[in-house]
């Protein structure tokens, strides 16, 4: 029951964008499109999950010095896989992410979790943490970039739905920041009427 409720802290409770605000360099950076946002939160979660299970396994080998250290090290190694295989299998995506995808080594969802709770938990918690927090962060990036394209392109995972041109500032910056701050609104309603 304990695992469960780590599981669902991240898709919701403790979302990482919606809620604790973590991870908006890339949230807000690559979340112009549905596919761009998925495709970041999936590589971030399979780093994620990769690191938490990896560091939950090596905490009581790590000396307390070089923690922080050992960590970088960790979730680099899982980052340089995720960007490998990107590159081999989905040129087109791993070209939009772009630079977002090896700065997954200093996102501080994924090292926050290592620390505050891989380090400190067995390894099937710490897995069932990275998979809702994983989760958590993809559902929030994909549901920010499809509303983006939707009001920016009229398009939803890069299908036309109307005529016609979007509108620009979605598309842009400054939409980004519109778009979240509306979706961290609704977030808290929806979070507190449950």
């Amino acid at each position: 029951m304990n695992q469960f409720r780590n599981f669902t802290k991240g898709l919701a409770i403790e979302n990482p964008v919606f809620a604790l605000l973590l991870g908006l360099c890339p949230t807000l950076g690559v979340t112009t499109s549905a596919i761009n946002g998925l495709g970041m939160g999936l590589a971030t979660t399979f780093v994620l999950i990769c690191s938490n299970v990896f560091i939950s396994l090596l905490k009581n080998m790590i000396p307390n010095k070089v923690r922080i250290p050992a960590f970088i090290v960790v979730i680099a190694s899982f980052v340089t896989i995720v960007d490998l295989v990107m590159a081999g299998f989905v040129p087109a995506l791993h070209e939009q992410l772009g630079l977002f995808i090896p700065l997954i080594v200093v996102n501080c969802i994924v090292l926050g979790r290592a620390e505050a709770f891989a380090s400190k938990n067995s390894v099937f918690s710490s897995l069932i943490d990275g998979v809702g927090m994983g989760f958590g962060f993809a559902i929030a990036l994909t549901i920010l970039g499809g509303v983006r394209e939707l009001l920016g392109s009229k398009a939803f995972f890069g299908m036309k739905l109307a005529e016609g041109d979007g509108m620009l500032v979605f598309v842009l910056a400054p939409g980004a920041f519109i778009c979240l701050g509306y979706l961290i609104a609704l977030s808290n309603r929806i979070l507190k009427k449950s």
